[in-house]
């Protein structure tokens, strides 16, 4: 199984000890999630990581002390990053990915105001049905907060170290030296005139709308094929001040399409400043808004019981936020048949997912992990990165596979399919019930959704036994 062993490589939790200078300058397109954890790798290797964004990036690092004192005000959503104001999720396996680049991430965070719900406080809804409680065991230090604030954080980390600096500005292309990438063509903050920044390698972290592959072709290279799958998400979100004492502090409910039931996804999580964040999401026709009346409505009349006590009986904390996205989309750069050396792509330049299963951010730290798995290779740089491009393909493939099976379901959405996507999808379907009241099940199918655990953990013959058994019998 060479994806699950790879999945298993590039998701360890262990610091690495090998990390060779490679590059004199070493260059990160965009300054979100992505680049910054590309950065933190590259510093590693670098004598010099530069970053360039549109935002000032040097002005938004926030020290921790004073995010604790007032995370509320401290931190907004960032300019670049539209979205950010919406719901945004760390997986367990990102959150591993940062204690891995930041000895010490979790606690530090938790003391600068992110949180760590009680046991017994999290309730999860499918189609309705409450799923079983497993048994309280040693509790698990989450980590939940705003994207904005778990972006501070990082960036004021990144940003710490010696040798990484950023430069606001455009990236307009890149720089070519024979078959290798040599830096980038800018045009800085406050002039119209483009420059040109020398480096030995590049990264383009610029997210969804990145232009690396009109770039590559420009370049006599190949562009990246790309896949789309139009779900055509909306979403929307609002703020409200948590009471110190609550009896639930997360709920998420999912509501697959069928009889009777119109497909939506919604979610309340506690973030820092004593507030809760919550979303209620709906597909093609079905747009929620931004009147807080109808905000309320959604939540009593569409989600559980648990989202109508919150949207009626909690203080508002902020307007409430749309986001609209028409498209799941992959770019395939392994099988680009000619690349460029000294370049890669990491995060949503590479693939971003339905927001609404939360892979993003976490993918993009696992990307990461699959740049230092390939700088720490002994690698061949006059040759494209193919080894760092097939360790990301398997941390795409495990979150497309996840997240796009169920966007299938959709009667809206119409493809593409996976080979044996009917067989797929009952047995996921009786997974997800098995789930609902078999512990085990339970667990190892959140290890793989939380991208904890490669897709093919479902696939032994002994859990598939006991799941669509468990299944067929619910």
């Amino acid at each position: 199984m060479f994806a699950a062993s790879r999945f298993a490589a590039v998701s360890v939790a262990e610091a690495p000890a090998d990390t060779p200078v490679l590059f004199r300058r070493a260059i990160v397109l965009g300054g979100s999630v992505a680049g910054l954890m590309a950065a933190r790798v590259l510093s590693d290797h670098a004598d010099e990581v530069l970053i360039i964004d549109r935002d000032d990036l040097a002005s938004l690092s926030i020290p921790d002390a004073r995010i604790a004192a007032d995370p509320v005000t401290a931190i907004g959503p960032r300019p670049g990053v539209p979205q950010g104001s919406q719901v945004h999720a760390l997986l367990p396996a990102g959150q591993i990915q940062l204690e891995r680049w930041f000895p010490g991430f979790t606690e530090e965070a938790l003391k600068a105001g992110a949180v760590n719900p009680p046991p017994g406080t999290n309730r999860f809804y499918l189609d309705g049905e409450l799923r079983d409680e497993a048994p309280t065991g040693p509790a698990a230090q989450a980590l939940i907060s705003s994207r904005p604030f778990l972006e501070a954080l990082i960036r004021h980390r990144v940003l710490g170290r010696a040798n990484v600096r950023t430069v606001r500005g455009k990236a307009e292309g890149l720089l070519w030296e024979g078959e290798a990438v040599a830096g980038v063509r800018l045009v800085p903050a406050g002039s119209a005139e483009v420059v040109e920044e020398r480096a030995d390698f590049v990264v383009d972290a610029t997210g969804r709308s990145s232009r690396l592959g009109d770039w590559l072709e420009a370049g006599g290279f190949t562009k990246p094929p790309m896949q789309r799958m139009a779900i055509k998400l909306n979403y929307a979100t609002a703020l409200f001040h948590r009471p110190e004492r609550a009896d639930v502090w997360t709920c998420i409910s999912v509501a697959n399409p069928g009889p009777g039931r119109t497909a939506r996804i919604g979610g309340f999580t506690p973030i820092e400043g004593g507030r809760w964040t919550m979303l209620v999401s709906g597909y093609a026709d079905d747009r929620p808004g931004r009147d807080a009346d109808e905000f309320r409505r959604r939540c009593v009349e569409d989600f559980p019981a648990e989202f109508g006590e919150v949207a009626t009986g909690a203080e508002p904390a902020g307007d409430v936020v749309t986001y609209h996205q028409a498209d799941s989309r992959r770019r395939d750069f392994h099988q680009a048949r000619r690349l460029p050396a000294r370049l890669v792509a990491a995060g949503d330049a590479v693939a971003s997912f339905n927001p609404v299963y939360g892979q993003g951010m976490t993918s993009a730290m696992l990307h990461a992990s699959c740049l230092s798995e390939y700088l720490r290779g002994n690698p061949r740089l006059d040759r494209p990165a193919r080894s760092y491009f097939a360790d990301v393909k398997v941390v795409v493939d495990a979150a497309w596979q996840i997240s796009t099976m169920a966007d299938l379901a959709l009667p809206h959405v119409d493809g593409p399919y996976p080979r044996g996507y009917r067989i797929l999808r009952w047995a996921s379907g009786l997974i997800f019930k098995a789930s609902m009241r078999d512990h085990t099940v339970s667990r190892r199918l959140g290890q793989v959704t939380t991208m904890l655990a490669h897709p093919s953990a479902l696939a032994s013959p002994g859990f598939l036994l006991r799941a669509l058994t468990r299944g067929a019998r619910a």
